[in-house]
């Protein structure tokens, strides 16, 4: 079975001349969820896991936790998300924030009796920085197994096609979907990934991991 051993990228965006109030969190991060059922069952939900909200008032950090999940067809391992605000020059009130999740051990085994496979994520990191002038967020994915035709380096916004074994898709997986403001107001919000089932597959409803949105400080 393949294994991927690790996976990173990072996005940045630059702030407009005078640009409006940002609708984006100042910071903001979850490590994961799930919503999903097999046709005629109850729901699977695994509420978001760790997750934090940067306070761009205080300097400081904000913290959260998760304990392992397992439920059926879908385990998460541990989480912790982090959100800090930094003065970098107190006389003016200049912050930076930094907003960052993760999580391990991910696995998905609800597509194993469609002929699927098992998908397993190892750990993965998602992060969003914020200075006046702009954002960046950065990823990493790490030990990757069952995903059959991954690229070695993933595009933005790319999709993958889950496949039982006689090539129907039963899932879709959206990786790195980034949102940019239009106007540009030089925030940036980024969904690590999302999974969403196919009819073929039984089940409809969706599952993620590693979102985080962020805004230029003020």
């Amino acid at each position: 079975m393949r294994r991927i051993g690790a996976l990173a990228g990072t996005v940045a965006l630059l702030i407009a001349v005078a640009a409006p109030a940002s609708a984006t969190p100042a910071g903001n991060v979850v490590a994961g969820s799930a919503d999903f059922a097999k046709i005629g069952q109850p729901a699977v939900l695994v509420s978001p896991l760790a997750s934090c909200d940067v306070n761009p008032d205080v300097a400081g950090v904000v913290t959260g936790t998760a304990p392992a999940v397992s439920k059926a067809g879908v385990k998460f391992g541990t989480s912790a998300a982090r959100c800090t605000t930094t003065v970098v020059n107190e006389q003016d009130w200049i912050t930076t924030t930094k907003s960052e999740a993760e999580g391990t051990d991910f696995e998905l085994s609800a597509l194993v009796a469609q002929g699927g496979p098992r998908l397993r994520v190892a750990k993965w990191k998602i992060t969003c920085d914020a200075t006046q002038t702009g954002t960046s967020a950065g990823w990493t994915l790490a030990g990757m197994s069952g995903w059959t035709g991954l690229p070695q380096q993933l595009p933005q916004g790319y999709v993958h096609d889950v496949k039982g074994k006689n090539g129907v898709v039963l899932a879709k997986v959206k990786f790195t979907e980034v949102v940019f403001p239009v106007p540009n107001d030089g925030s940036i919000t980024m969904h690590l990934a999302k999974l969403t089932f196919e009819p073929a597959s039984g089940y409809r409803g969706e599952i993620k991991f590693g979102s985080a949105a962020c805004s230029p400080t003020p």
